[in-house]
């Protein structure tokens, strides 16, 4: 089966491919697209109603609000990915070695994820974010410290099915190297397991990382990133709306493509779970 024959076969994964990519292109191309420069102050625009010149409006500074959300799916989309695949990584390592190796690592590991898990993750992220300083970066790591565990859950849970099968006794027999089992047999049976738990969670940590720039732990001005845009407009609510409709209908859109590709992706790769 071709490219072609596969996207024809999985209409829903073809559109909601194409919406997700449309959207990494917003992100890529944002200069060319962003009619205006999204830090360029206008005052005398200040909240200045949508109309031919501000599409969108003007934020309180008479920044161009359609500039500052095309840009912000830059920011967005790219702290997102990131912190996708640090949970992903770091999870998944985690949860192979404690399910193959046991005993203490086991136990080591296995205890921190309890205590991880035993606070509400938003909050012990707010609380590692106000620690750590309020930037970007920081809440990637903040959000990632509190997330990382469900991988690791799940990785441990699939190493220990993976473990009791012959295949793997006949290699530990022979003499294969711990790693060589662990690259061979163990990460190839569950790799397409926590690829599907990654994407579905991309519409998630998108969330996530924008309530946290809305709290102010995130996303610092005049970065243009949709959380901060809903904080900052949120003061103006009642007499500028705009200002957090748009960067609202924006979060929605591209969380709402994200979940469902990622649906699409799990039911391509593990139809098992098919509802």
């Amino acid at each position: 089966m071709n490219v072609f024959q596969f996207l024809r076969s999985h209409k829903q994964f073809t559109l909601f491919l194409a919406l997700a990519l449309l959207v990494v292109g917003v992100a890529i191309f944002a200069p060319v697209l962003a009619p205006m420069d999204p830090l360029e102050a206008h005052m005398s625009d200040s909240l200045h109603a949508p109309d031919s010149r501000y599409l969108c409006g003007a934020d309180k500074l008479g920044r161009d609000v359609l500039s500052r959300v095309i840009y912000g799916t830059r920011t967005s989309l790219t702290m997102t990915l990131c912190l996708v695949a640090v949970i992903f990584v770091a999870g998944t390592m985690l949860g192979v070695l404690a399910g193959y190796f046991g005993g203490i690592v086991d136990g080591v590991i296995m205890r921190v994820a309890d205590m991880m898990i035993s606070f509400p993750g938003l909050v012990l992220a707010i609380a590692i974010a106000g620690l750590l300083g309020p930037n970007m970066v920081n809440a990637v790591i903040a959000i990632s410290a509190v997330s990382w565990t469900k991988y690791a859950r799940l990785a441990r849970s699939m190493v220990l099915k993976i473990k009791g099968n012959l295949y793997i006794e006949a290699a530990v027999v022979t003499g294969t190297r711990t790693l060589d089992i662990l690259t061979r047999y163990v990460v190839p049976n569950l790799i397409t397991t926590m690829v599907v738990t990654a994407a579905t969670d991309i519409g998630t940590m998108m969330l996530e990382i924008a309530g946290l720039s809305f709290l102010c732990f995130g996303a610092q001005a005049p970065t243009p990133e949709w959380g901060l845009m809903l904080n900052e407009g949120r003061t103006y609510l009642a007499k500028s709306p705009w200002l957090m409709v748009y960067p609202g209908i924006a979060i929605v859109i591209v969380v709402v493509v994200f979940n469902l590709l990622g649906d699409s992706i799990r039911d391509i790769l593990d139809p098992g779970q098919e509802a």
